[in-house]
């Protein structure tokens, strides 16, 4: 996959392309009511946005909640795109992002069947199961350690 490309989204130019992955991702493929898909905090979000070829094919949105927390949310990758870890790499990407501002904690509201996903990229699971747009999640937490050492492949702990 060397042709893949993470980058801090250029807004409003790649805006669009973040809004179509998310409307096939969301609205199309799970049913997600357009009106909770797009909540009026992109504009106070960060996005980032992945090529694989020059074609866009995932993305995730960062909310800063206050200077100590950071919400990763909206990861999302085309079903063509799939199976190629498109997905953990997008979040590996958001993570580092998160860590170089040092806030020092993550929390995501990961849908439950991938779970495992996050689990891999040390999250811990908060709480029971709710639901949020009609699918089954999980509050999960990650903090850094106080040494950051922010390069992919080490250091969030």
């Amino acid at each position: 996959m060397s042709n893949l490309v993470i980058k801090v989204a250029e807004l409003p130019q790649e805006f669009p392309a973040i809004q179509a992955i998310r409307i096939a991702v969301f609205q199309e493929e799970q049913g997600v009511d357009a009106a909770l898909e797009f909540d009026g905090k992109d504009a106070i979000s960060e996005h980032l946005i992945a090529y694989l070829n020059d074609e866009v094919v995932g993305t995730a949105r960062i909310r800063y909640l206050d200077d100590k927390t950071a919400k990763i949310e909206r990861l999302a990758v085309l079903s063509t795109a799939r199976g190629q870890g498109i997905g953990k790499k997008i979040m590996e990407n958001a993570l580092e992002v998160i860590a170089n501002k040092n806030i020092p904690e993550v929390v995501i509201h990961a849908q439950e069947y991938v779970k495992d996903l996050y689990k891999k990229l040390d999250f811990v699971e908060e709480g029971e199961i709710f639901e949020e747009a009609s699918i089954p999640h999980l509050k999960m937490r990650k903090k850094f350690s106080q040494q950051k050492n922010c390069r992919l492949g080490g250091g969030f702990a």
